[in-house]
């Protein structure tokens, strides 16, 4: 079988891990990587093979697929040169700087019949697609991503950067548009919001608790999923999960008889409610998500078939990452002007 030739543009952190996974897939050559910095392109060829280019479009005629992982405001300009040539297209997280460039380029991938996948790697995460292998239907997410000041992504506030990749895993599991968004963050050492929260409310009922920091002590990746059906708690980073869920066929009466005492009270204190449940520590495979992740794209290009993670996917994650970058731009802290102000007429009307 011909093998698929792929380029990757950026040699920063992102680019020397995806070069590292394409000179390993046996259904692939890396054919060049490129770098506004030569010296930096060409040190990862010297690793992990191909050639050193400088400028995206030197390798437009000698690539199948390419991987985009520059920063995100030139994520459309170097994609679509690719796209309006039907060359597979595998850009890093965001999917662009603007709904107005991702819509733009999901509309070349469809009119020249190529791959557009984005790099959400956590969705590729043993541990999520464990959650999905379960079919339950989730009433109440909570995750919290947190981790140190890296200088990275700085172009974009911590809900883009960060948070967005738990956007895109709630949208995957709860199914159902978006009823209603409180949010708030705050900016410490940079322009946009280094700490945030959101609180989503699904039409289906379903809420969501996100909190995304990178100005925390320690780099901490968790998700709990309430169900009735189940209750999930899940690492990322450590890659386990537990699942508690009702007892098959229980019978909650008899199981209150037996608990009785002879004079027939409730003996609550030996009472174990364990014996009710089933705790079940999940069988989570310990692969490395950003290889699933570009496995992925490889079959998606091979089979002509739709990416697991589609740009309609991306740019729904985007829009509700917008929706709520702009809800934390509306909230009003104590003591400002505006807050004043709002507190002032508040009284007011209540007057």
């Amino acid at each position: 079988m011909k093998k698929l030739r792929a380029g990757v543009i950026g040699a920063g952190r992102m680019g020397r891990l995806h070069s590292r996974i394409y000179s390993q897939m046996a259904q692939v050559d890396l054919v060049a990587v490129v770098d506004s910095q030569f010296a930096k392109a060409a040190q990862l060829v010297q690793e992990f093979g191909g050639r050193a280019y400088s400028l995206p479009e030197e390798i437009i005629p000698l690539v199948d697929v390419v991987t985009v992982a520059v920063p995100t405001e030139f994520h459309a300009a170097i994609a679509e040169p690719f796209l309006a040539r039907g060359i597979g297209v595998l850009v890093e997280k965001p999917i662009a700087a603007s709904l107005t460039e991702a819509r733009k380029m999901l509309e070349l991938a469809r009119v020249h019949g190529g791959t557009l996948q984005v790099g959400y790697s956590e969705r590729f995460n043993p541990v999520v697609q464990a959650m999905h292998r379960l079919h339950f239907t989730p009433r109440f997410m909570e995750s919290q991503r947190i981790s140190p000041y890296t200088f990275r992504s700085t172009d974009v506030g911590v809900v883009l950067d960060m948070m967005i990749h738990d956007i895109d895993i709630v949208l995957s599991l709860a199914c159902s548009p978006v009823r209603d968004i409180q949010a708030v963050g705050v900016n410490v050492l940079g322009q946009h919001e280094d700490i945030a929260n959101v609180r989503l409310t699904f039409e289906s009922g379903c809420v969501a608790n996100l909190t995304a920091s990178r100005l925390a002590l320690k780099t901490e990746r968790k998700v709990r999923v309430f169900s009735e059906e189940a209750y999930l708690s899940l690492d990322y980073l450590k890659k386990n999960g537990v699942m508690i869920s009702k007892a098959a066929n229980i019978d909650m009466v008899q199981w209150l008889r037996d608990q009785q005492q002879e004079n027939g009270q409730l003996n609550v204190q030996n009472a174990d409610w364990t014996q009710l449940v089933n705790v079940e520590n999940l069988d989570i495979d310990d692969r490395e998500p950003l290889r699933l992740e570009q496995e992925a794209f490889v079959q998606a290009v091979l089979e002509g078939s739709r990416p697991q993670v589609s740009a309609e996917d991306a740019i729904a994650a985007m829009e509700l990452a917008e929706r709520t970058v702009a809800k934390i731009g509306e909230h009003r802290w104590e003591g400002s002007s505006s807050a004043a102000i709002s507190a002032r007429q508040w009284q007011k009307n209540k007057k």
